[in-house]
Order: structure tokens, then sequence, then C-alpha cells
């Protein structure tokens, strides 16, 4: 099986740079964004296991991001990361729809895993709807 494709979105490009250089030696396809209105456009014409979305961004902040995202593409496994923290922004994040909250730094082996467990979240995602199809079809056509 192969590695899962992740977007990571930050305005901090050192940052973010640091995160997906470090992703990739771990055999991830990474692609990047640096704000929340270039993400978008990428999550329209790609296809991504998770989104690991900075919270606070110029423009168009994580939360904000995170809404018009899930409204575009339910199935969206996105992980918020922040350095600015607070219990109040993470349940809103979690009731939104968000994987998870992490704060920044990250630590790399459990943004690892919660990656690995958006893939697999989304897989089942896709299963269930291949699967509900099929049932259609085969209602539909009496089979």
């Amino acid at each position: 099986m192969s590695e899962a494709r992740v977007l990571i979105v930050d305005d901090e490009e050192e940052f973010l740079e640091n995160i997906a250089e470090r992703l990739r030696i771990r055999d991830f396809l990474v692609d990047t964004a640096t704000s929340g209105d270039k993400a978008l456009e990428k999550i329209q014409g790609n296809i991504y296991d998770a989104i690991v979305l900075d919270l606070m961004m110029p423009g168009i902040d994580g939360i904000t991001t995170l809404k018009q995202a899930l409204a575009k593409k339910a199935d969206l496994q996105i992980i918020l990361l922040t350095g600015h923290a607070t219990l109040e922004t993470g349940v809103e994040a979690i009731k939104l729809g968000a994987l998870d909250f992490m704060e920044k730094p990250a630590d790399l082996d459990l943004l690892t895993e919660k990656i690995k467990q958006g893939r697999e979240r989304r897989l089942e995602l896709d299963a269930a709807t291949r699967e509900q199809a099929v049932r259609e079809a085969l209602k539909k056509y009496g089979w």
C-alpha cells in the first residue's frame, strides 16, 4: 500500500517546508499551500488522505478553511495544527468535523499516526460509499 497523500497548509513558509520535508522522508506524498484560499483550490482538484491545516493564517483562517473545505468534500480528514491553541477552539474544530487538533511544535510521530488514521478513515468512507452505490444499482435493476 502506498503512503498517504497529505496537504500541509501553513503561512509560515519555513515551518511548511520543514514539516513537508520531514514527512517526505517518511515516504508521504506531500503537497503544500501557504493560505486557506490556495488550499481550497488544491482540494478542488486533488484527493488527499489527510490535510494538516494551520489555525492562524492571514486572510481565511483555519476554522473558516475547515468549514469551506468540508462543505466541498465532506470526507476530508483535517488535522488542525496551531501554536495558539485554546480548548474552545479545539472543541469547535472537532464539532465542525476536524479529525484532530494538535499544538505546534507538532510531535512528528504523533502527527504521522494522525495522518495514517485520516487515510484509514477516508478509505473506509470511500468503501462505504461504493458499497451503497452497488446496493442502489442492484435495487434499481432488480438483481
